[in-house]
């Protein structure tokens, strides 16, 4: 009798342990599926929150109304620059402080985007004013102006600072992209 008991709870132990084996199986594949749903969905919600920028940019600057200033520089010898203030008709939009990184980068060739805005079709003057170290180490604040005519449409403004040789002395120039 004894030894019928114990097979007959060695059986036991083996049906529970298949079963719990099934169940574990089951169970895995249904975590599997989930973790595949899941992901799926996090997917889907990047490619929402991407579209949703977008649409948001859209909105806020309107490629027929949208205006946008970039900052380059060239060589660099004559001009270490600090920071850009930016006026657009007389109303103080944007003020930029330069890390050493960004200046390196803006070095190398880099552009950066100063600011992105609206105007309405019509004549805006921009003032940009440059805080740097000019020649010989001097402190050097310049200013550059320029009137633009904006039309439907995007319209594009560089800034950019290249020194000029024969003077020893940087040039600033602000000028519409075609």
């Amino acid at each position: 009798m004894k030894l019928k008991a114990k097979i007959r709870s060695l059986f036991l132990v083996l049906l529970l342990g298949l079963t719990a084996q099934a169940a574990l199986a089951d169970s895995a594949t249904e975590l599997a599926a989930l973790d595949q749903e899941s992901q799926a969905l996090k997917k889907s919600v990047l490619e929402l929150n991407r579209d949703l920028f977008v649409l948001e940019e859209e909105l806020l600057y309107p490629s027929n109304t949208q205006v946008a200033v970039f900052v380059s520089m060239d060589v660099g010898e004559y001009f270490a620059l600090d920071s850009v203030e930016l006026s657009v008709d007389g109303k103080n939009v944007s003020n930029y402080l330069y890390t050493e990184r960004e200046l390196k980068a803006l070095l190398r060739g880099g552009v950066q985007q100063l600011y992105v805005g609206n105007l309405k079709v019509g004549e805006h003057e921009l003032v940009a004013v440059f805080t740097g170290q000019g020649p010989h180490e001097r402190d050097y604040r310049r200013g550059a102006t320029l009137v633009i005519n904006k039309n439907i449409g995007s319209k594009y403004v560089e800034l950019k600072i290249s020194d000029r040789e024969k003077q020893l002395q940087p040039e600033f120039v602000v000028r519409e992209w075609e």
